[in-house]
């Protein structure tokens, strides 16, 4: 096995790689906890609360923390998402001791100062007007709302501006003590390090959170619809979000599944990228991606056009999409395909960092954790024929197209009809 794991007697999970020819330590505490996850009152709060642990704690003041990350040279960030939150830093070997104690502070001690709430309510407020003005920002957060009208997973990860702008210290506590014990944390590490030290270092850092299990979440598969979604807005540019519902992140055709996104719009040789930018100019940007979760999941499509071409920019993606459903691909494409997704893996996890993330977000959201060979045998076992039934599984359903630009619900109502 490559890695080594710990559950600690208080249900906090470690899980290390150790690399000893890198001077670097990748650290991540993983709290299982994100947007799905929250009230209807709460909405934004993981993403809140993930900037709040940077604002202070009963013997660090935000500067104090800061600075700590700073002498030590470190790297430092948190990143919140549907299903996740995480706070890590990357540092060289002999200060990772160091570095675990602050990061352990933050998420154990945060004071949630009513002051600091304040301000920081102000910040988030203008991080979502900054979405609000980023046209390939919103279109996406509208897909999400539009694909999964009645599932979590659609829910904005930077909440409400109504919500966010009412969080009080008492939620925050409140949230906290549901979604952040011990049963709910991951303390991931790669690099230059002993596994039993991580193992203590948790087990000392982190006795301040409160003890219990992993929160229970709901699970349930989204419903198949056909769903249009517009925002007039007098841009430049019509940004386009076109897809369809998918296999969750545990499915076993995942590989098949990336490997058909690979081709068809996943890098500069697919299919959507030469027939949409190269062979006719229509777009800068033009790309696919799977976006994978515990119980659902997406293939999306999106596309940046000057709004005269918005139609037949949808209707190639659209023919595109029906040329594999009717012939699949081709040998040369898988081929290919494989050579790309491994490359781009094995090149990627030559950074610690990306080392600790694939050991956290896997153990986090309960979902299998492989090698690097085991992955790489996984894309290997893909057939022509795996990827032409996945399509039918996924592709052939009913379609979901969001558009961010100056048209109205009208116009793109018929693009999809």
């Amino acid at each position: 096995m490559f890695y080594d794991r710990t559950v600690l007697d208080n249900g906090i999970t470690v899980i290390s790689e150790s690399i000893p020819t890198v001077r670097s330590v990748a650290l991540g505490i993983w709290v299982a906890a994100g947007s799905r996850d929250e009230n209807p009152d709460e909405a934004g709060i993981s993403h809140f609360l993930e900037h709040m642990m940077f604002k202070g704690t009963s013997t660090r003041s935000a500067r104090d923390i800061s600075e700590s990350f700073d002498r030590l040279g470190a790297e430092v960030n948190a990143f919140t998402s549907e299903e996740a939150t995480c706070y890590y830093s990357r540092v060289i070997d002999r200060h990772a001791d160091e570095a675990f104690g602050v990061l352990a502070d933050m998420v154990v001690d945060s004071s949630f100062d009513e002051e600091a709430s304040t301000s920081e309510r102000e910040v988030v407020l203008e991080e979502i007007s900054r979405t609000e003005d980023t046209p390939d920002h919103k279109v996406d957060d509208l897909f999400s709302r539009t694909i999964w009208p009645e599932h979590p997973i659609g829910r904005p990860v930077l909440g409400e501006r109504e919500t966010v702008g009412a969080f009080v210290p008492a939620q925050l506590h409140s949230y906290t003590s549901r979604h952040y014990r011990t049963g709910d944390i991951v303390v991931a590490a790669a690099g230059n390090l002993s596994h039993d030290d991580v193992a203590a270092l948790a087990s000392t850092a982190l006795t301040g959170l409160p003890v219990g299990p992993r929160a229970e979440r709901e699970l349930r598969p989204a419903e198949a619809a056909r769903h249009v979604a517009v925002a007039t807005k007098e841009t430049e540019q019509a940004h386009i979000c076109w897809g369809t519902l998918s296999i969750d992140a545990n499915s076993a055709d995942r590989f098949a599944m990336d490997l058909l996104n690979a081709v068809l719009g996943g890098s500069m040789a697919s299919r959507l990228f030469q027939e949409i930018r190269e062979k006719r100019g229509l777009a800068y940007a033009v790309n696919s991606y799977n976006a994978l979760y515990t119980d659902t999941g997406a293939f999306m499509v999106y596309a940046g056009t000057r709004p005269e071409n918005t139609k037949l920019v949808v209707e190639l993606i659209t023919a595109e999409v029906a040329k594999v459903l009717d012939s699949g691909i081709t040998a040369a494409e898988l081929d290919r395909a494989r050579e790309s997704v491994d490359g781009h893996m094995v090149l990627g996890l030559e950074n610690t960092n990306r080392r600790m993330m694939r050991l956290g977000g896997p153990e986090v959201g309960g979902r299998e954790l492989l090698s690097i060979d085991e992955v790489i045998e996984r894309y290997g076992a893909v057939t022509l024929e795996d990827i032409h039934r996945v399509a039918k599984a996924t592709l052939g359903g009913p379609r979901t197209l969001a558009v961010v630009g100056p048209h109205t619900s009208d116009e793109i109502e018929a693009l999809l009809a």
